[in-house]
């Protein structure tokens, strides 16, 4: 998840020190597009939302950030995102502290950087990031369509708190698509969820109030998926970083009526950008790429300087589309939920990427080996073999992480990327041959 405030760009150091002697020019400032100026205050809005909760007396919960937001936005119960919470921290410099401190506390510094930030919090040790504080939970949500270390890190929380878990499994696809009988089980455990929620919020469940829920989370997950399709453009009118920093929104307030209205009104602004030739990217595309996995949020500055340098356009990821969960029914929301980037086949998984390389024109791929998301790395190498050989494109790694800035060396990644570029360049000329 994302730091709303703080972008990846404006964390990037965009001019040369001036010789001696020069006048420096004024800096053309950046258009800030209505979208997104409608987008910078939903994330600030979800967290003051829930220390207004707290402190009326209401219960406030703690969710994973694939967790079925209907759920809980039906009973108009506060929710607040730990895996958001942490990226923040991360991005804001606080992550190697939290995660030492959850260390200290016995958890091992092998398990994810968000976990171990957001277990540290949870015991009580404070963060500098102010912007992401939040009320002590009530209630905690939990899915597992993320990764298997979810189940464990929400089941500490609730321990330490002593408060409810509440928890849907979704069974991890061995094959292409999502069977009925997987179905059946997601949705018995909606219904116990919805039982369990009632309880907690004192209020009873609300069929109508539901379908205006669902409608809401599918109008913004369809303007989210509008927005990543613009990626699809040469030159693309956005970079393709944007998405994650916008990811903050479609995690945290997936279910609300402005988060919608923001992301169809950043469509707009991207099919005006469109065409007339513009671009988020602050710089002229030279090549296009897949960015595989999540970025390394403490090191936006290092991850994004090399890329800017030699024209690399980000205009393929698979972890923003992700979360576009688009459903009809209550069986089809359950489908909606099974697919996640670690909960899908590797089948599905290289197919699903492939057909983002072949639809969004990239030139090569950057996979980022991340040691917070075992799940998600561990089968990289395979996949990353065959879309290689299908697609025809060069393919670097570098080694990193989500969180935990001990893991990341910029020097490497920077090694890597100017491999890539080299790759790309002797693949162009050779296909000018041709």
């Amino acid at each position: 998840m994302t730091e709303q405030k703080e972008t990846l760009q404006d964390k990037t150091v965009t001019e040369a020190p001036k010789a001696e002697g020069t006048q420096e020019a004024p800096k053309k400032k950046r258009e800030v597009l209505p979208g997104v100026k409608m987008l910078q205050d939903i994330v600030t809005d979800v967290y003051q939302a829930a220390w207004d909760a707290k402190k009326a007396g209401r219960p406030v919960g703690w969710s994973s950030s694939k967790f079925p937001c209907e759920l809980a936005e039906v009973f108009d119960l506060a929710v607040v995102y730990p895996e958001n919470q942490a990226a923040g921290i991360a991005a804001r410099h606080d992550g190697e502290r939290m995660c030492q401190e959850a260390e200290n506390m016995g958890f091992d510094n092998d398990i994810c950087g968000y976990a171990r930030i957001s277990l540290a919090y949870s015991a009580g040790v404070e963060t500098t990031n102010e912007s992401r504080r939040v009320p002590e939970p009530d209630f905690v949500l939990c899915c597992n369509n993320i990764c298997n270390c979810m189940t464990k890190w929400y089941e500490n929380i609730a321990r330490m708190h002593n408060i409810p878990l509440i928890m849907i499994d979704i069974p991890y696809r061995n094959e292409i698509g999502v069977s009925e009988d997987n179905v059946a089980y997601i949705k018995g455990q909606f219904m116990d969820a919805i039982e369990q929620l009632e309880k907690i919020s004192g209020k009873k469940f609300d069929e109508k109030k539901f379908e205006e829920v669902c409608a809401n989370a599918n109008r913004t997950s369809k303007a989210w998926l509008k927005v990543c399709d613009f990626q699809k453009y040469v030159p693309s009118p956005m970079s393709g970083f944007d998405l994650f920093n916008h990811m903050a929104d479609i995690v945290t307030a997936r279910a609300k009526k402005t988060t919608a209205a923001a992301f169809d009104q950043l469509a707009v602004d991207l099919e005006r950008y469109r065409q007339e030739g513009k671009s988020t990217a602050p710089f002229e595309e030279q090549y296009r790429i897949l960015f595989e996995g999540i970025p390394c949020w403490p090191a936006l500055r290092d991850l994004f300087k090399p890329l800017k340098k030699d024209g690399l356009n980000v205009t393929a990821v698979v972890y923003a589309p992700a979360f576009g969960f688009v459903y009809d029914d209550l069986d089809s929301m359950c489908a909606a939920y099974c697919k996640a980037p670690n909960s899908v086949c590797l089948e599905e998984g290289v197919e699903w990427r492939a057909k983002l390389c072949r639809d969004n024109k990239v030139d090569g791929a950057l996979v980022h080996y991340n040691r917070s998301c075992k799940p998600w790395s561990g089968y990289m190498p395979e996949m990353q073999r065959r879309w290689t050989e299908e697609l025809g494109i060069p393919c670097v790694s570098f080694d990193g992480d989500q969180a935990d800035p001990r893991n990341f060396n910029a020097a490497q990644y920077e090694t890597r990327v100017q491999g890539l570029v080299e790759a790309m360049a002797d693949r162009r000329a050779k296909m000018k041959e041709d």
